[in-house]
């Protein structure tokens, strides 16, 4: 029997088989949960998705969501509601800055919308999701909300630039969450995931060599896997984890303890 054997949840964020979603959903799926998933609007990012999800099962329940639009996640969640009758876990995988202010030296040219969407997209999506899951969880005596962060939120990584300070804003929001639906029996907590090379990541200039750089400093010589986050979210999702919340989770092979 699963660790996640009867859990039911909402993953967000799968845009193709080598995001941390995709690896989250995977290890999931393997330890027994039933996983329903949001994608991005439009049929080509709908079947991107799917056939990224089929490869971990069969018939996923997809629905669209422009998680910049307060209409399309009300309209998620009660699909979502309509056609589940539980929401144990919740994960964020979403992020958004504009690739053209991610760029070493442009952190203090970036405009004004362009600073506010990324904080828009990737931190305060997770509060508008939060509430919009919390009575489903609180039904359900309690569940486990999950965001991915990354270690450029406490420390430069130059050419991360706002994503670090959406980053920052998205783990701030993830513990005063806790402390509210904390009451429900809702935990809350983020992943900060090590450099992993996906769709995301190449668009933060100056990466060509951190995966190689990880791998020679990283105290396990290594560098991070997919499969070493979905093993975390899966923890955080299950009993194991009941009394865990408000933390950041650090699944970076051991970069964050180096101080240089």
């Amino acid at each position: 029997m699963g660790l996640l054997e009867g859990k039911v949840g909402l993953v967000v964020g799968i845009a193709n088989d080598r995001s941390y979603a995709w690896h989250i959903a995977q290890a999931m799926h393997e330890q027994g949960a039933t996983i329903a998933y949001a994608h991005l609007p439009g049929d080509k990012n709908a079947r991107r998705t799917g056939k990224a999800v089929e490869k971990i099962h069969d018939n996923p329940w997809l629905h669209p969501c422009d998680a910049g639009s307060d209409e399309s996640l009300d309209d998620l969640f009660n699909a979502y509601a309509k056609d589940h009758d539980r929401m144990d876990f919740l994960v964020h995988s979403i992020a958004f800055a504009d690739r053209e202010w991610l760029q070493p030296g442009m952190f203090s040219k970036t405009p004004r919308k362009a600073y506010l969407d990324a904080i828009d997209i990737s931190a305060y999506t997770l509060s508008a999701m939060a509430g919009r899951a919390q009575d489903q969880m609180a039904k359900s005596g309690g569940g486990s909300i999950m965001a991915m962060s990354y270690y450029g939120a406490e420390k430069v990584v130059p050419g991360y630039n706002i994503m670090g300070v959406a980053k920052a804003a998205l783990e701030s929001t993830a513990r005063y969450l806790a402390y509210e639906l904390g009451e429900h029996g809702i935990r809350v907590n983020t992943i900060s995931g090590g450099f992993l090379r996906t769709l995301a990541s190449s668009a933060v200039g100056g990466t060509d060599k951190m995966d190689d750089a990880a791998k020679e400093k990283a105290p396990l010589r290594r560098g991070v896997e997919g499969g070493d986050v979905g093993k975390t979210a899966v923890y955080l999702a299950s009993d194991l984890s009941s009394g865990v919340t408000g933390e950041n989770i650090y699944v970076d092979c051991g970069i964050n303890t180096l101080g240089a």
